[in-house]
């Protein structure tokens, strides 16, 4: 299947498909609602699936296919970035298309700076699973396999976000949403059998109790979000609720250890929930993309990298300290 060709169109207001004609026009509008709810665009988008062939066709490139690109997809797209171009030059702002900023491609990939840094993310918990969980952490210390997990469950997370920002869909969106949900309620449950160290054979009910707690409450999420409604506002508070819990842990945890010992590694968790906030904070800047590709969501997965290199590094200090103190591991 071809699509017209945009280059035939680019002098003109209109968007690339033969059934947009000058429907797509930019609104004289400059409000964002009016621009979302514009019958205008929403219009367009929907009739741009063509029915005939025409001359003027030409077909979408491979990689483009490859990653589920569509005529009506491709007029969407390359309507969006004309009602844009030409609210720039008007100096109009930029506004959202179906709740989201427009962005230039890469590649196929609809935010390319958002796949970037979470392959970044997931790089770093690789790294510290293979070079500092299984090469410096012996196999015998029982919060290991803990760590392990933690690494495996972020590098899945951080993998369906990649996903997701490369194409978005219903599907990808909620293996995204879902493996994040994991990720966050997992480095709660592992930080209480940390801190509290229920990992130790005499919590071993205890341990069980806290797991199938865990469990519950995943399932529970999921269940919500497929079965009553997918809620953004309930996702966005659950997750930030089990974050808070887990930050407030490790900050209590590492500025009590710190007062009683006064080793400047053990505040690495307190600097890292910090960093953590900060960068969280980016996420209130919803700020139209920089160079049409540099977004506060993209800066958020940017700096969320930092922080779990260094975490990984505390592990291993904080597993030797613990073998050091039990005699199993030599001075």
């Amino acid at each position: 299947m071809g699509c017209l060709d945009p280059l035939s169109f680019e002098k003109g207001p209109a968007c690339p498909c033969s059934f947009f004609s000058s429907s797509c026009s930019p609104p004289r509008r400059s409000t964002q609602a009016w621009v979302i709810d514009s019958p205008n665009f929403n219009n367009a988008s929907k009739s741009a699936k063509p029915k005939t062939a025409s001359p003027n066709t030409t077909p979408l490139p491979l990689h483009l296919r490859l990653l589920f690109w569509t005529c009506p997809s491709e007029c969407d797209y390359t309507c969006q970035h004309i009602i844009t171009s030409t609210r720039l030059s008007r100096n109009e702002p930029v506004v959202q298309f179906h709740g989201k900023w427009p962005f230039y491609r890469l590649l196929g990939m609809q935010e390319p700076f958002s796949v970037l840094f979470s392959l970044g993310n997931f790089w770093a918990h690789h790294d510290g699973l293979h070079n500092h969980i299984l090469k410096k952490i012996p196999a015998t210390y029982s919060m290991r396999p803990y760590y392990v997990w933690l690494a495996r469950i972020g590098m899945a997370s951080w993998f369906f976000s990649a996903v997701f920002h490369t194409r978005d869909f219903r599907v990808t969106e909620e293996l995204d949403y879902f493996a994040a949900g994991a990720s966050v309620l997992y480095g709660m449950y592992y930080t209480v059998v940390r801190v509290f160290r229920l990992d130790r054979v005499s919590k071993r009910g205890v341990r069980k109790s806290w797991t199938g707690t865990c469990v519950g409450l995943y399932l529970a999420h999921v269940g919500y979000l497929k079965g009553v409604g997918w809620d953004y506002g309930y996702n966005m508070g659950a997750n930030v609720a089990v974050g808070v819990v887990q930050n407030v842990l490790w900050t209590w945890f590492s500025v009590r250890r710190y007062n009683r010992e006064g080793k400047g590694w053990m505040v690495w968790p307190g600097l890292v929930v910090m960093w953590v906030v900060a960068a969280m904070s980016l996420e209130l800047l919803d700020f139209a993309p920089v160079w049409g590709c540099l977004d506060a969501h993209s800066l958020w997965h940017l700096g969320t990298i930092g922080p779990a290199v260094v975490f990984y590094r505390f592990l291993v200090r904080d597993s030797e300290e613990v073998l050091r103190r039990e005699g199993r591991l030599k001075a």
